[in-house]
């Protein structure tokens, strides 16, 4: 039995938030990219995304390896993946491919990195903006190349990948639904500090990470992804092994019409509470119709950010009160109380504060997560 131990929510190309390659596509390159499990077993396979492409993409050759460092594998752990047998194959447009599963001994919180070469123009490439971690391009087939030394540049994004499966045999995976706090944002780059990581950490339970920096609960954006109500099935519900799903959507749909720094998202429909509330209990409908446990987060505070204003602080307090008081949800993490600064309850405790008072840093993010933790076990 096979259970996501990683994912990356699919994107359209876009700019994002930094210089990418999505728009570009790829030709006549190889393109290595790590993920760290949060699974382990004896085989594991790999879902490559189109999901945005209006075209087919090939896929001369894609291998998989345990990561070492930088573009670097471990000399001798270099496995080919097939697809229905064969090494090359293409991802349908608008679509999804899945390798065959090959023989990798992996553990929990192992890193591996996925190698594609691509001899064919791609055409923009669906992509995730925010990895927090480097992918490597280089020129030519590189399948093979253990040394790393014929990738000579460097994003932070990752492309057409979407998933890692291993045969671990548990279905008590936990999904994380949000947007950039849940993304990662504010944590360390390259080192797996978001309160995903931590989470399976603490928990030693298979999580994956389903937020998109930006994302919106009610409405589509054209770098932040599709709305959370419309993604939920392809990012989370259709993922094997996922029992539990933990939710903490609506900082943006309720802050972007505070900021005059939003460009990528205007006009910004200025939301009620109970529109909110309506998008949450279509989470949890559609979370309970596929048989999985549902946690609803309340909204940190972001109190001094661009976000806030007495708008947002009265919309947000609303949903907050519902989420912890409705009974709505099976379970309720309360990350508002247990990171906000005791002198402003509104506002980031200081401690925890990535800089924006928007976003945690590495300290906050582990409080996230044992906060998650405890809420989940008492549930249980």
């Amino acid at each position: 039995m096979f259970t996501t131990a990683w994912t990356a929510s699919p994107q359209v190309p876009s700019e994002g938030f930094t210089p990418n390659w999505s728009r570009e596509g790829f030709w006549r390159q190889s393109l290595r990219q790590i993920v760290r499990l949060t699974a382990g077993g004896g085989r594991l396979r790999v879902r490559l995304s189109n999901a945005y492409g209006t075209s087919p993409v090939r896929v001369a050759g894609a291998t998989v390896a345990r990561t070492a460092a930088g573009a670097a594998v471990e000399p001798g752990s270099i496995r080919r993946l097939t697809f229905g047998g064969v090494y090359d194959a293409g991802i349908p447009a608008r679509g999804q491919l899945l390798s065959d599963a090959v023989e990798l001994a992996v553990g929990a919180r192992e890193a591996v990195t996925v190698t594609l070469h691509f001899d064919a123009v791609t055409g923009p490439a669906t992509f995730h903006a925010q990895a927090f971690t480097a992918a490597h391009r280089g020129t030519g087939d590189l399948l093979e190349d253990a040394t790393g030394a014929g990738f000579d540049a460097v994003s932070e994004s990752w492309y057409f990948l979407a998933a890692v499966e291993v045969d671990a045999g548990r279905t008590d995976g936990i999904a994380l639904f949000g947007d950039s706090l849940t993304d990662g944002f504010g944590s360390t780059p390259g080192s797996d500090r978001r309160w995903s990581d931590a989470l399976a950490r603490r928990t030693g339970r298979p999580v994956i990470n389903a937020g998109i920096g930006g994302n919106l609960l009610l409405n589509d954006s054209a770098w932040y992804g599709e709305r959370g109500v419309r993604r939920l099935r392809r990012d989370v519900l259709d993922q094997p092994g996922v029992d539990t799903l933990v939710v903490l959507l609506g900082v943006n749909d309720i802050g972007f019409s505070e900021t005059d720094e939003q460009p990528t998202y205007r006009p910004a429909p200025v939301l009620e509470a109970a529109e909110l509330v309506a998008g949450h209990r279509e989470v949890i409908r559609q979370a309970r119709g596929a048989g999985l446990r549902v946690a609803g987060a309340t909204l940190v505070p972001f109190g001094g950010s661009d976000h806030w204003g007495e708008r947002a602080a009265k919309v947000s307090h609303e949903l907050n009160e519902w989420i912890r008081c409705s009974g709505e949800y099976d379970a309720v993490v309360d990350l508002h109380r247990v990171l906000a600064d005791p002198a402003d309850p509104d506002r980031l405790h200081p401690a925890y504060d990535f800089g924006d008072h928007l976003h945690p840093d590495d300290a906050g993010y582990e409080v996230m997560a044992e906060a998650v933790a405890n809420a989940l076990q008492a549930g249980q």
